[in-house]
């Protein structure tokens, strides 16, 4: 046996304090370099990335020295504990989103419990190492190296003066990080930008700043931020095309959601095998509009991100979900909208009512029904992931929708196609991918369920004669493989060298619209979610020009071709805009920056300002000042979602006809 007898014993916190600090200085160092890509390009940023975790580090583990005796090494050991399980929980949630944890994201902790086993296949065994200098520093007190004088505390003037030091570290870090990235703070859309320039730690600061100071600006907003608001969507309205205004009036609107659905799997064949026939099928339909250059524009929301700009053609939030933090917000959504247009409506998900809140936001957006796991029988044999298995869950809608009045809107959020795809031996009828990433592999077995769910559904649509009555929109949400597995995703698309520019074009989600008598084809307009309202409703013969709306009409000769993303980069026709490099869109090169044209800085612009207009929209509930004419505001009292799982399939709203 080891002897610790004769060892040196210590007892100075300040001592046990700067050992504390440089371990967890030097297991941030290397978490940030191996566990998040944050894009470092110079030696600049490479010193910063070092020295970013120095001043919180120091800040908040000097506190600790404050106490006496024992206490300053427990509070010293809480603190790095802590400071640690904000880095962990960062790994774990990056892998999957390739962002980080913000305030908003953790006031959706009612989602965790769903989301269980995606957690669970993101964590991996070393992770814990995360927390061996908390380890080390308890085994220093254990084994007696450090041995506390209870009675010592150390002089609050040197506490003040570790204090002030870490203090001045985060402005000497700051300061440089301007000199590298001008106005960080106030033009950033992406939160790796503040991560890689200022720390963990302090973006989470950074973010609970932001986000009362959001708080406190819908308390001081008024009419006038509203009309600046509504003059920059009227500048950019696109006028309907005449050969498609009111084509689908009064057809039923069907919206088929296909969870985590990218472009790339349409008539994608894996072994010489198509892996989504149905939806192939479909795409290329003579009565279909596909639009094969539409994006995604999702941020940490993802699915409730994409609804958000489905229903309203506002941009989700650039830290968090607004489905959560802004449930209570007015909106003049498209259930609203076509409710006053005589629609019925109703949203069908085999998932409970309160994930991504939707059982309080869909009352702000006139969703007159709500059909959610309540309704459907929820038995181990159908529900995997995140809720009811996509077959059973078409099959069990079918009478609920039956009990819409036509015409009606009606919504399908699938789930079985979601991280990390999980499939049975029985579900899965395609042989998986061989990239050696399990995620990866198994998403092409999913998509081939979500497929011959659809086909199932779309037999039943035809057979009652809905097919024939009804515009159907199916559309991606998000990506369904983050950029973390670009890589991998690569090898089976046949690229080995994904590029930035590459990892941006993958963003491209399914946007197809079958309207019934209308001759289809395939446009190559660029454009994104946040176009989608607009574009279904001019269809519909409802003009979208006095409606708060950022997007335009896709089929429109003035549709802009801009795609904004939500953490500021951007695609076009002409363009893309990624990371701070403009390259050429049609063979990826990239533009020098003496090459950099006017245009492409107004397009630039635009990007920011729609995103920073929409923020304000949200973030300050600017539609409570203005109400469309002939628009009648939503009252939220108006309906009720509950119901008890065996009653009888009914209306589950009060203002019933």
């Amino acid at each position: 046996m080891i002897s610790f007898k004769n060892k040196k014993q210590f007892s100075s916190a300040i001592l046990f304090c700067s050992i504390a600090v440089i371990m967890f200085w030097v297991k941030s160092y290397i978490t940030y370099s191996t566990a998040f890509n944050l894009g470092i390009e110079n030696g600049a940023q490479k010193f910063l990335l070092l020295l970013n975790p120095l001043s919180a580090t120091l800040f908040f583990l000097g506190l600790g020295l404050f106490a006496k005796g024992r206490r300053a090494f427990i509070w010293i050991i809480i603190a790095d504990f802590l400071l640690s399980l904000l880095l962990y929980c960062n790994v774990v949630y990056y892998r999957e989103f390739s962002d980080f944890i913000t305030v908003p994201t953790m006031l959706q902790s009612n989602n965790l419990g769903d989301m269980g086993g995606s957690i669970v296949a993101l964590m991996r065994p070393a992770d814990f190492l995360v927390f061996t200098d908390v380890v080390i520093l308890i085994l220093l007190l254990v084994f007696k190296v450090f041995v506390p004088n209870r009675e010592v505390r150390v002089r609050p003037r040197k506490t003040v003066g570790i204090l002030t030091l870490a203090i001045a570290v985060f402005a000497a870090n700051l300061s440089l990080a301007e000199i590298d990235r001008p106005q960080l703070l106030t033009r950033g859309f992406d939160n790796n930008y503040l991560v890689k320039y200022l720390g963990m730690t302090n973006f989470m600061l950074f973010d609970t700043y932001r986000t009362a100071k959001s708080t406190k600006e819908k308390a001081s907003a008024s009419g006038t931020d509203t009309q600046q608001a509504l003059d920059f969507t009227k500048k950019n309205y696109a006028e309907p095309n005449s050969k498609y205004f009111g084509v689908a009036k009064n057809k039923n609107v069907i919206y088929i959601h296909l969870e985590s659905f990218q472009q790339y799997l349409i008539d994608f064949k894996l072994n010489g095998e198509e892996v989504t026939p149905t939806i192939n099928k479909f795409f290329h339909d003579k009565e279909t509009i596909a639009f094969d250059n539409y994006f995604h524009q999702v941020g940490q929301g993802k699915t409730s991100d994409a609804e958000m700009m489905l229903e309203n053609s506002l941009y989700g939030l650039a830290s968090g979900s607004a489905f959560t933090s802004k449930g209570n917000n007015v909106y003049q959504s498209q259930p609203a909208i076509l409710g006053q247009h005589g629609y019925d409506s109703a949203v069908f998900h085999g998932n409970t009512r309160s994930f991504w809140n939707r059982d309080a936001i869909y009352k702000e957006f006139g969703i007159k029904n709500f059909f959610d796991s309540s309704y459907y029988d929820m038995n181990e044999n159908d529900t995997l992931n995140y809720g009811l298995k996509d077959k059973p869950f078409f099959k069990e809608s079918i009478p609920m929708l039956e009990t819409l009045k036509q015409p009606f809107y009606a919504k399908f959020i699938t789930l079985s196609n979601h991280f990390p795809y999980p499939i049975s031996e029985e579900d899965a009828t395609i042989k998986p991918a061989t990239s050696g990433d399990s995620t990866v592999d198994s998403s092409f077995q999913t998509a081939r369920y979500l497929d011959e769910a659809v086909k199932q559904f779309m037999t039943y649509l035809k057979k009652s004669g809905l097919y024939d009555n009804s515009v159907i929109v199916m559309y991606g949400d998000h990506y369904g493989t983050s950029e973390n597995r670009s890589s991998a995703l690569g090898e089976v698309l046949g690229n080995d060298d994904v590029t930035p520019f590459d990892v941006a074009q993958l963003q491209r989600v399914p946007f197809m619209v079958h309207v019934p008598g209308v001759k289809g084809f395939v446009d190559h307009s660029y454009g994104g979610q946040i176009d989608t309202l607009p574009t279904v409703l001019h269809l519909l013969g409802i003009d979208s020009k006095d409606y708060l709306q950022f997007g335009t009409d896709m089929l429109s000769k003035q549709h802009n071709q801009t795609v904004p993303f939500r953490n500021g980069n951007f695609v076009s026709d002409k363009v893309s805009y990624i990371n701070g490099v403009f390259y050429d869109q049609k063979t990826g090169a990239v533009i020098p920056s003496d090459k950099v044209t006017d245009e492409m800085k107004a397009q630039h612009n635009y990007v920011n300002n729609s995103l920073g207009f929409s923020d304000k929209v949200l973030q300050q509930d600017l539609l409570r000042f203005y109400t469309p004419k002939g628009f009648k505001a939503t009252d939220r009292s108006d309906y009720n979602y509950n119901h008890q799982t065996g009653d009888p399939i009914k209306k589950t709203t009060s203002n019933e006809d």
